[in-house]
């Protein structure tokens, strides 16, 4: 299998399986391109937050001003090694985000469905989640954190544990092996059995005299 392909391309389709061994080859990657940075850290005497680990919420803190304006500051009093955290979030969170948005629409391609149900299944809620607590406490606020809520849980069960549909679809053919439905060796019907004669044996035959 092309694991660019499966990280990273937008066309086909994936299986579950397919799906769920990417994400450790992911995290792997993330570790890998963490070294340099923690290497970087641990020179200077880091004494800020130690952790380079970064979640799904960083990529939505993308398009918010407020954490913008956060980060401005943070980099003002900024050590070395925090930049150095700063930075590797910085090139892992579009990667990251790249790598689901890629996988989750061939999984809704394996299940026939278009890749723009990533919208309401994951960034709708995604962007709820960021913005939960500048939007007050109406009740229209607590109804659309319920409805996010079972969107988002309805979409996770679609792309990681739902099977795609069975054959080839309008995005491409089926990732699974096909199924051989014929029927298995049947030994009763392959062989034959000749009956016992109670004749002479083939072969030559001498006549017998009479006494």
């Amino acid at each position: 299998m092309d694991h660019r392909w499966l990280l990273f391309g937008f066309e086909g389709r994936v299986n579950r399986a397919s799906y769920w061994l990417s994400a450790p080859v992911v995290m792997v990657g993330a570790l890998v391109l963490a070294i340099p940075f923690l290497l970087i850290a641990a020179l200077v005497g880091h004494t800020g937050p130690r952790s380079f680990a970064f979640d799904t919420n960083d990529l939505f803190r993308v398009i918010d001003p407020a954490s913008w304006r956060l980060g401005l500051e943070t980099l003002r009093d900024a050590d070395l090694g925090t930049l150095a955290a700063l930075l590797y979030r910085a090139i892992a969170s579009p990667l990251v985000l790249w790598y689901l948005a890629a996988t989750s629409i061939k999984r809704l391609h394996d299940r026939d469905k278009s890749g723009w149900w990533t919208v309401p299944f994951f960034v709708i809620p995604g962007l709820y989640g960021q913005f939960e607590d500048r939007l007050g406490e109406s009740i229209i606020v607590v109804v659309l954190g319920f409805v996010c809520f079972f969107v988002l849980v309805g979409g996770s069960v679609e792309v990681a544990f739902l099977r795609g549909t069975r054959g080839p679809n309008r995005f491409g053919p089926d990732p699974l092996p096909p199924v051989d439905t014929r029927p298995g060796w049947d030994q009763q019907s392959e062989l034959e059995f000749v009956p016992h004669s109670a004749g002479p044996s083939p072969g030559p035959h001498g006549n017998r005299g009479h006494d």
